[in-house]
């Protein structure tokens, strides 16, 4: 009891301030009247299997400690099925205390919080590692990947370098001229394309390194000025690369209807398009297109000569490693929570699998053997294994939509320089200083 008391008084202490934050995690959720502090007994959220997790927790309410409310709480593996489930109540300091049990083999355990104040519901979560540095994909790699994707890329290098530049004025600035570019790419025997915002520092007189941004998941609008910092601060020129041949100066209601196009989801979409055969699988356009994107951009004369810097975050991460182990022009890579990783894990009872999630929150797209075989070609983990540049990883713990499990078994797999930033709270989001911390990173690489 004693030691309740005292976690609740720290706790209280952080919130008011009288202690570091940067020492604690906490669970706050902007612009809401409730306050969740969740703190596991480890101040990395990391354990070993057999040892057991204890999270303890506090409600706040307008943030005053809000008493005699019960939490109930379900505890399971990382993106799978509840195993136990349970309930406290808060104490007159609004503290209370969670027990999970150990996890039998390396992996996470979500601790899933819910509550009900003044008639409104309330949900949280906090997810806590078990010898998290021995987790290892379940994807395997095909004897012949590399000779795969030779092939392809050899057939691409024959088609005509095909390119379109447009000044982009409505992105352009004082410091920054942008160009919407347009690409001609592989797809079997079809007039592929894809686009890309570019951004040079502003006259374009010096000689900068390439930063190539693969995007994140989904059809729809982009816009560069939000990473536009790489050219402005960074002195890099900077790819913000679209990948379905659409053009993104579209409107946002004209994407709304292509999105809709392509299926209600994602995983009914463009990442099942295909995906019963390696030949056929749309995700092949894709990942050519990357290595076509760096063939154009090197040729530009603001190039430096030398670096090819590769940046990307959730699916823009997972394709960062594909551009990184496809092109040995690319010098450094820094990447978010990468998706596309370990996509055929759920297949195995028991394994957590990686975004989009196959045959687990999709169940329409079922991991048949075709399907698995397939993903072999085009798993982010498999691509991991053959990036040989020095590469920024940097992920959270309570991800839903790219689960720390994957991402620990993309770090695992990794055999080239590497450096981490692991924020252990953050959900599927990274923050601008982290942003920073990435560019950094590719900065300090420059050869």
């Amino acid at each position: 009891m004693k030691k309740v008391k005292f976690l609740c008084v720290l706790l209280t202490c952080i919130v008011l301030g009288l202690l570091p934050r940067a020492t604690f995690a906490q669970n706050f959720f902007s612009q809401s009247d409730l306050q969740w502090i969740a703190v596991p007994d480890h101040a990395d959220w990391l354990y070993k299997v057999g040892e057991k997790a204890t999270v303890n927790l506090q409600l706040l309410w307008h943030g005053q400690p809000l008493p005699g409310v019960e939490v109930s709480y379900a505890i399971g593996q990382d993106e799978l099925a509840d195993e136990t489930q349970g309930k406290v109540v808060t104490d007159a300091k609004g503290c209370a205390v969670i027990r999970m049990a150990s996890a039998k083999k390396p992996s996470f355990r979500d601790c899933r919080m819910a509550c009900d104040v003044e008639g409104k519901s309330f949900k949280n979560h906090i997810k806590v590692g078990f010898s998290a540095n021995e987790i290892q994909p379940y994807t395997q790699m095909p004897s012949d990947f590399c000779e795969f994707w030779d092939g392809v890329l050899e057939r691409q290098k024959q088609l005509p370098m095909e390119v379109a530049v447009a000044d982009a004025p409505e992105f352009s600035s004082d410091k920054v001229d942008c160009y919407l570019v347009k690409i001609r790419t592989w797809r079997r025997e079809t007039r592929a394309y894809v686009y890309g915002y570019l951004s040079v520092p502003k006259g374009g007189k010096g000689k900068y390194p390439i930063v190539v941004s693969p995007p994140g998941a989904g059809v729809k609008p982009m816009t560069p000025s939000k990473t536009q910092f790489y050219a402005t601060d960074g002195q890099c020129m900077r790819f913000e690369m679209e990948i379905h041949g659409i053009d993104p100066s579209l409107s946002a209601a004209t994407y709304g209807d292509i999105t809709r196009a392509f299926g209600d989801h994602f995983a009914a979409g463009y990442l099942s398009n295909g995906i019963s055969d390696r030949d056929t699988y749309y995700m092949q356009k894709v990942y050519a297109s990357l290595v076509r994107a760096v063939d154009y951009l090197t040729t530009r004369p603001e190039w430096d000569g030398m670096n090819v810097f590769v940046q990307g975050n959730s699916q823009g991460g997972g394709l960062g490693l594909v551009l990184a182990a496809l092109d040995p022009r690319v010098t450094a890579l820094a990447i978010a929570h990468p998706a596309i990783s370990d996509m055929a894990a759920y297949a195995e009872k028991g394994r957590t699998g990686g975004y989009p999630h196959f045959q687990n929150k999709y169940q329409d797209v079922k991991l048949t053997a075709d399907v698995i075989r397939t993903l072999q070609y085009y798993d982010a983990v498999n691509f991991a294994r053959l990036v040989k540049c020095p590469t920024f990883v940097t992920w959270g713990y309570n991800d839903n939509v790219c689960p720390p499990t994957t991402s620990y078994a993309v770090w695992n797999t990794l055999t080239c320089p590497k450096e981490c930033y692991i924020t252990p709270i953050n959900e599927h989001w990274i923050s601008t200083e982290t942003r920073y911390r990435q560019m950094r990173f590719l900065l300090k690489n420059k050869k």
